[in-house]
């Protein structure tokens, strides 16, 4: 335990003299660690551990090497005498780094890259850059998105998540942002699954009824609720593509929308009885007359016009209310996308988009379903409370 600790003081001494080197070094011992606890999972012992359950012993190291944008890496993969040592570090780790490079190298191939573009490129350790080498990059990808986005869905789907974020692609000689559709669920198990997400022009109604059937195509099946933000394309195309099922506008959204047509210096004399209503639909009408009475009167009509889609979430089981009355789920997923784009900036396709964002959110699917539950699943089955 000791060694281990001079080594982690050792690392951010190095990280502290030198950002960048140090920054590999520590993402090096962080990712061998990991494979340790791997092997010792496999073998069913820790190192030199005498135990009746072991299966295997170890035999050395072999070094491997890593392609990331922090530089090439070298990692120490543990070796096991009698199979063949498992790990997922090399694909999970591996698989968006390879996206974000290979989107960043075909803007260079195709001549419309900057010097920030060119600089990333060479961060990447690569100096010469053919269309070969690019085309076999994201051939693998490519294939490993599709089938991951075209799956079929087999688990039953209770609550839906719906959310678009805006980035921009080329096309032809100009950019323009495009809208990505991502949608995510809840299963019957309680497990949080993403279900799609396809690239269109923009928000419109008849793209959204276009998505939701490839989906449904999909084998989606089950669903109580979905949440989105108030876009109206969302909801007309939620109410004819899924008859049965409810719409809950986003109570993160509804407020940020009410907002809008608040002025700042009122809203601390309103908020309170806002988000207790949105809570408790009896205090709907105290707080669509405060909003009258400071003289906010758009705000209390919109508040009236929506007021048919803020409560749905309570028709569900009241242990549930707390996740399924926002899209906060989406906000990670939007966060990492966003964070992994900016490294490429406006994107050369549609499809290098799609393979980068698609590598993130296949990331993202395995830590949830790998991970904890996010319903209780005896809640399920539940029901609500009557309005």
């Amino acid at each position: 335990m000791q060694d281990q600790l001079n080594m982690v003081e050792e690392l951010i001494s190095t990280f502290l003299n030198d950002n960048q080197e140090g920054k590999k070094q520590l993402i090096e011992w962080f990712l061998n660690e990991v494979m340790d606890r791997e092997a010792m999972d496999q073998i069913m012992a820790k190192w030199y551990e005498r135990s009746e359950q072991r299966k295997a012993h170890r035999n050395g190291k072999r070094k491997r090497s890593l392609k990331t944008s922090d530089g090439d890496l070298t990692l120490e993969k543990p070796q096991i005498r009698e199979f063949p040592f498992e790990t997922q570090v090399f694909d999970r780790y591996s698989r968006v780094e390879r996206a974000v490079e290979s989107a960043t190298l075909e803007s260079y191939i195709q001549g419309v890259s900057t010097r920030k573009v060119k600089s990333i490129v060479e961060t990447l350790g690569i100096r010469k850059v053919s269309p070969s080498y690019v085309s076999s990059l994201s051939s693998e990808l490519d294939e490993k998105v599709k089938e991951f986005l075209e799956r079929p869905i087999e688990q039953g789907i209770r609550y839906m998540y719906v959310d678009a974020t805006y980035i921009k692609v080329r096309q032809d000689s100009r950019y323009k942002s495009m809208a990505l559709y991502i949608a995510a669920g809840v299963r019957e198990d309680g497990y949080r699954e993403i279900l799609g997400a396809r690239l269109y022009d923009s928000e419109t109604e008849i793209d959204y009824e276009s998505f939701f059937d490839d989906l449904k195509d999909r084998g989606l099946k089950g669903l109580d609720l979905v949440i989105s933000d108030g876009h109206k394309g969302i909801r007309e195309a939620v109410l004819r593509s899924f008859p049965g099922a409810s719409w809950q506008f986003c109570h993160v959204h509804f407020i940020r929308n009410l907002m809008k047509k608040v002025s700042r210096k009122k809203w601390g004399s309103v908020s309170l009885i806002v988000k207790e209503s949105l809570e408790n639909p009896s205090l709907m009408p105290l707080a669509q007359q405060a909003l009258i009475d400071n003289g906010m009167d758009r705000a209390a009509e919109m508040y009236g016009r929506w007021s048919d889609s803020l409560y749905n979430y309570q028709s569900c089981p009241q242990q549930h209310w707390r996740r399924i009355r926002t899209t906060n789920m989406m906000e990670r997923l939007n966060y990492e996308i966003k964070r992994r784009t900016k490294k490429v900036g406006a994107f050369p396709s549609e499809k290098a988009l799609i393979r980068l964002a698609g590598s993130i959110l296949m990331d993202m699917n395995e830590e949830w379903i790998t991970g904890r539950k996010y319903l209780r699943i005896e809640d399920l089955h539940g029901g609500g409370v009557p309005l």
